[in-house]
Formats: C-alpha cells, structure tokens, sequence
C-alpha cells in the first residue's frame, strides 16, 4: 500500500531537529530506522503531515565512554551495537540482545533509540535497559531532562517522552567484574518478536545475590520490571530453588495479551521458563 502524503523533513542538527519537531508538534513523526512508522504508515494507521528523518543528526550517533559512563546515541545502529568493542567487554548484555533482535537486514537500519522510544511491549531493548538500570537523555525546548528506563514506559505505546522532545542518548554503568547477564527469547521463528522474554543482570558476593534486576518482554501493556521476582533472590543462595521462586514471582507479574503467539496461559509459562533461563546464564557468567 502507499502511504497518504506527507512533507520530508532532514535536519543534520539536533537543535534544528528539536525545532521543527517542536514547531509542528502532532502534526510531525520521528523517522529513525523506520522499521516500526512506515509500515504503519503503508496501512495508513497513521497519516503524519510531516515525516523529521534524524539520519542526518550526527550528534545522536556513536558510542562512547564518558566519565565512567558508556553512551550510546539513539540513532545508532543495531549492528554497530552488534559490532561495538566497548560494549563486548563493558555491557555484552546489549550485544546479546540485538544479535536477537529479527534479522541482519533489519538490524542494519534499526536503531536502538527508535527501539526505545517505539513504546513496543514486544519491542527487546526496553527489558534491557530496565535490567541495566540505563537512563535515557531526552531533547527538549526547554533543554535535556533524564528519565529512568524503569519509568519511562507508560503503557502500549506510551511513553514518558513529550510530544516536542527526542531522545538523545542511552547512559549505563560499565558492569562491575564478576556480573552475569543473559537475554533469554522464546519466539516462533527467526526474526519474529518475543512470545516471553527475560533479561537479567547479577551479582553474587558470598555465594549470594548481592544485586538482581529482572525484567520481561511482551507479557504485559510494556515492558515489565520484576520487582518481586528480585526480592525472592536477592540476599539469598542462587539456587534452582531460589530460581523457581523467582520464576513463579515474575509469572505473577504478567497480565499479557491473547494473539497467534499463545494464549495468556501459556505465555505466562514461558515468561517463567525464560527467566529460569537467563538467571542460570546470568549466574554460570559471574567469575
């Protein structure tokens, strides 16, 4: 199908870009990787008047370690995240996950701030950057402001990010030595969403969880922090039974959606298995 007409916007600052964005307001969408809008836009599920493509704004690319920080634009790629030495050796969760995220082709013009900012419970990076404890920069009229990824989700395609704002850049902490991490994704075939999918981010001093954070992916209206699922391990043994405890904390969390993917029932299951999944990777990486 073809999408209605619409006027082509191609800042190359971020400035510029803020302004249009902020000028045309509701009138106006993004354009990232465009893996997510034109499809849409091709079944005319949203018709904006004003396409701002931000593949120009050299300011929201690249990654890099500032601080004791590791920064990562919005606009960069999923396969530079793939390819990202820093990454491979400061926070390989990231790494995992877009090496699971559909296919190559794809992953050579996805982003992972369009990733973020989609608002997709399906969508793989914002589970990710909950795990992490990431906080997403965002790009306004009035300046930056800082959101954590743990509450920047609002629901199915809601955010905490205003109509006028973008998001700039996703900051982490460089994983402490000894932290174990896993991104475990049940999905029907090769390149699909998520059916249920855990990330997972471990410490454990003593032969006990001194840090845990748990969150799921496409089991509820968004993406989903497992708090209780935490608690039932942190201070304690990481055992298979501490593990299933935890497993069962993070099921109950779930409220997700009936589709092609399974019933409610089953991928509450599997949002389950999942995490029993990634925190026994996650605990056979801590060294």
């Amino acid at each position: 199908m073809i999408p209605p007409a619409f006027e082509y916007h191609a800042p190359k600052t971020l400035p510029e870009a803020a302004q249009l964005l902020g000028t045309l307001r509701d009138d106006a969408r993004l354009l990232a990787g465009g893996h997510s809008l034109l499809p849409l836009m091709k079944l005319r599920l949203a018709a904006p008047a004003h396409l701002i493509d931000l593949n120009q704004v050299n300011e929201l690319k690249g990654i890099r370690e500032q601080a004791g920080v590791i920064v990562i634009g919005a606009m960069t790629l999923e396969n530079e995240i793939i390819g990202s030495a820093l990454l491979q050796q400061k926070v390989p969760l990231l790494p995992e996950v877009a090496r699971q995220i559909a296919d190559p082709q794809v992953r050579n013009r996805g982003t992972i701030g369009g990733d973020l900012a989609h608002g997709d419970p399906a969508n793989d990076h914002p589970a990710a950057a909950m795990a992490l404890d990431a906080a997403l920069v965002l790009y306004g009229p009035k300046g930056e402001r800082t959101v954590a990824a743990d509450g920047f989700y609002l629901g199915t395609f809601a955010t905490a990010l205003k109509a006028d704002e973008i998001l700039k850049e996703i900051r982490v902490k460089p994983f402490a030595p000894g932290t174990g991490y896993a991104y475990c994704k049940l999905k029907r075939k090769t390149g699909d969403w998520a059916t249920a999918a855990a990330a997972v981010v471990l410490q454990v001093s003593g032969g006990k969880a001194s840090t845990v954070r748990i969150a799921l992916t496409n089991v509820a209206a968004a993406a989903l922090r497992a708090k209780d699922a935490e608690a039932a391990l942190l201070g304690k043994q990481v055992t298979e039974q501490t593990i299933a405890g935890a497993a069962q904390a993070a099921m109950a969390a779930c409220d997700p959606a009936e589709d092609l993917r399974g019933s409610r029932e089953y991928k509450i299951a599997m949002a389950g298995e999942m995490t029993k999944r990634a925190l026994r990777l996650a605990l056979s990486r801590c060294k």
